[in-house]
Parts: C-alpha cells; sequence; structure tokens
C-alpha cells in the first residue's frame, strides 16, 4: 500500500422531490450506480436508494479490508527475508490506513442506527430489513478493521523485537571479535618496547611471537564458544 491514503466524505441530501449526493471527486461508489450495476436501484424511491448506497459504502469496505490484509501477508513474508525498513514502514502504512477504516466505519454506524430508530424518512418492511443487514455489513467491518489492526500491530512488534534480537546478536559478535583480534597486538604490543625480553636475541623471535600470539587468541577463542559468544 504504497499509495497515499485518501479520505473523501459524501454528502446525501433527502428532499421531497430529489436526493443529492456531494462529494469532492468522482468516486466509484456512485459510478456503480450511474452505470445501472447496483440490483434494485431506483431513484424514485429515495430511502431505498440511501441505503442502497449504504450498503454499498459498506461492501466496499469489506473489499478493501481484504485487500489490506492481503497486503500486509506478502510484506510480512518479505520481512522474513530481507529485514528491511521498507517493509516495516509498508505496514506501518497499512496500519494508518487501519486506522481511518475504523474511525469512519464507526462513524457510519452511528448514522445507520439513528436512520433505523428515526421516523424523518419514510421507511417500507423492505427498507427497514435493508437497513438492518447494511448494519450488520458494518459492524462486520468494523470488527474486521479491528482483528487486522491488533494483528498488524503484534506483527511490527514482533519484527521490531527480531530485528532488536539480531542486532544485539551481531554486536555481541564483533565484541568477541574484537577481542580476539586485540590479543595479537598487545604481544606485539610488548615485543615492540625498548626493554628487554625474552626471544629479542633469537632468530626465531618474530615465530615466537606469531605461536605467542596465535595461543592466546585460541585460547580467548575457546572461552568466548564455551560461553556461546561466538
Amino acid at each position: 500500500m504504497g499509495e497515499k491514503t485518501t479520505k473523501l466524505p459524501l454528502g446525501i441530501i433527502i428532499t421531497a422531490n430529489h436526493i443529492v449526493t456531494v462529494c469532492l471527486e468522482d468516486i466509484k461508489l456512485l459510478q456503480d450506480f450511474y452505470d445501472g450495476k447496483v440490483k434494485g436501484m431506483a431513484t424514485f424511491k429515495k430511502t431505498r436508494f440511501l441505503f442502497l448506497i449504504l450498503y454499498k459504502t459498506a461492501t466496499l469496505y469489506l473489499k478493501y479490508l481484504r485487500e489490506i490484509n492481503k497486503k500486509s501477508e506478502e510484506i510480512e513474508w518479505e520481512l522474513h527475508k530481507s529485514m528491511k525498513n521498507k517493509e516495516l514502514i509498508g505496514l506501518l502504512n497499512l496500519e494508518k490506513s487501519l486506522v481511518y477504516f475504523t474511525t469512519s466505519l464507526k462513524s457510519n454506524q452511528i448514522v445507520m442506527e439513528k436512520l433505523l430508530k428515526s421516523n424523518s424518512l419514510e421507511k417500507f418492511s423492505e427498507d427497514e430489513d435493508l437497513l438492518e443487514d447494511v448494519i450488520v455489513e458494518n459492524q462486520q467491518a468494523i470488527e474486521m478493521a479491528n482483528i487486522y489492526t491488533n494483528i498488524l500491530s503484534g506483527t511490527m512488534d514482533a519484527f521490531a523485537s527480531v530485528i532488536s534480537n539480531n542486532l544485539n546478536i551481531v554486536m555481541k559478535f564483533l565484541a568477541a571479535v574484537t577481542i580476539i583480534l586485540e590479543l595479537p597486538t598487545m604481544v606485539a604490543s610488548f615485543f615492540g618496547m625498548n626493554v628487554a625480553l625474552p626471544f629479542q636475541n633469537s632468530p626465531f623471535g618474530f615465530v615466537y611471537t606469531l605461536i605467542i600470539s596465535f595461543i592466546f587468541s585460541s585460547f580467548a577463542a575457546l572461552v568466548l564458544i564455551k560461553k556461546k559468544m561466538l
């Protein structure tokens, strides 16, 4: 979900003889009504038309929630292989989208419940059944959004812990390697001093120095391996 999240409010005005929809941009939701793709749609049945718009909105929320879940699973699979910031940022963007979804769905739920109880709109029995179906669909979308949000949040926390643990392992390994490499340097420093030292007059002094360095480094490596630092 690399695309920018866009929030577009849709206003619906119902008068005695007309129903007016107001939106800043053309949206696919209303385009389906224009193209006659929505069954049971009739503009002269204003209440039914309103409820069909709400029902179409709820189904689109469910569709996009499934797409978000599918995308999060793809990013999670990529994280298993790469552990890069790009994937974590992708999960963060999905989580932000779910927050917007949840907020919008809860607002819609409040409006729908008020419409169900209100007598200001003329409603037939089939209209009330349709509105109840819309409320059920919207509630299902809310629950799905909450579930996906919790899963996504847990996934991000888990991968953050994994990345932190991997960093600790690398730092521990580098510290162990530094200790092993420091011992030959220390031995060489002793033999580089202008004081009397063993093997300074021996033709094999350099070889003896290398052997001593190797012994110290090997001993340090064995100790670190035993302590599981290597």
